[in-house]
């Protein structure tokens, strides 16, 4: 199953801090909710594994990241990974460009990725992914402006202070419940007279 993701958020921070932060995957990974970074093999090679908890099931991932065209004067960044799933059949494909902008007060930061999946996780179907998949972004959003905007000046993003938790396996449920009711609601607005009527408050 292929699904195409674009998404953007502002942080408030400089666009060189953000840029700076992006195009560290040491750095980044540690905002991606249940990845973890196992090996650096070299300055644009990198493996690492993410574990997703739907249920009682965990769908654990380990593959490889490569980072590849780097644009500091358009501040724009390429990279792709893929990954097996560990114990099953499943698979993951992804190409990601990111970009980085100035905004009032800071930076926006606009990305768009292409994903492929197949195994357990394609049983939920593609509008259920993307929606999951959104309110994964919005925890990697709130955690990229968590890790800039407390950062003193000139230290954004740096890799001292406290040691980063052990990595957990993202609990899916609560994603699937907001995203299902997300889908349920945009269900109702497509269909006549949807906006009134007791169902929609």
């Amino acid at each position: 199953m292929a699904t195409r993701i674009e998404e953007r958020f502002t942080v408030r921070a400089p666009p060189q801090a953000v840029w700076e932060f992006l195009v560290d995957p040491r750095r980044v990974v540690t905002c991606l909710p249940g990845a973890e970074l196992t090996e650096v093999v070299d300055e644009r090679t990198f493996l690492g594994a993410v574990k997703v908890k739907v249920g009682p099931v965990t769908v654990a991932y380990r593959g490889k990241v490569l980072l590849g065209e780097r644009d500091a004067a358009t501040r724009t960044v390429r990279m792709s990974g893929e990954g097996r799933e560990s114990g099953g059949a499943g698979a993951a494909r992804m190409t990601m460009e990111s970009r980085v902008a100035e905004a009032p007060g800071g930076a926006e930061v606009s990305v768009r990725s292409d994903v492929d999946i197949a195994g357990r996780l394609v049983q939920l179907g593609r509008g259920m992914i993307e929606q999951v998949s959104h309110q994964l972004f919005a925890q990697f959003a709130a955690n990229v402006r968590a890790a800039l905007e407390a950062a003193p000046a000139g230290e954004a993003g740096g890799l001292g202070g406290p040691a980063a938790a052990p990595p957990r396996a993202v609990a899916v449920v609560p994603l699937l419940l907001r995203a299902l009711w997300e889908w349920l609601r945009s269900l109702l607005r497509s269909r006549p007279g949807g906006t009134g009527g007791p169902a929609s408050r």
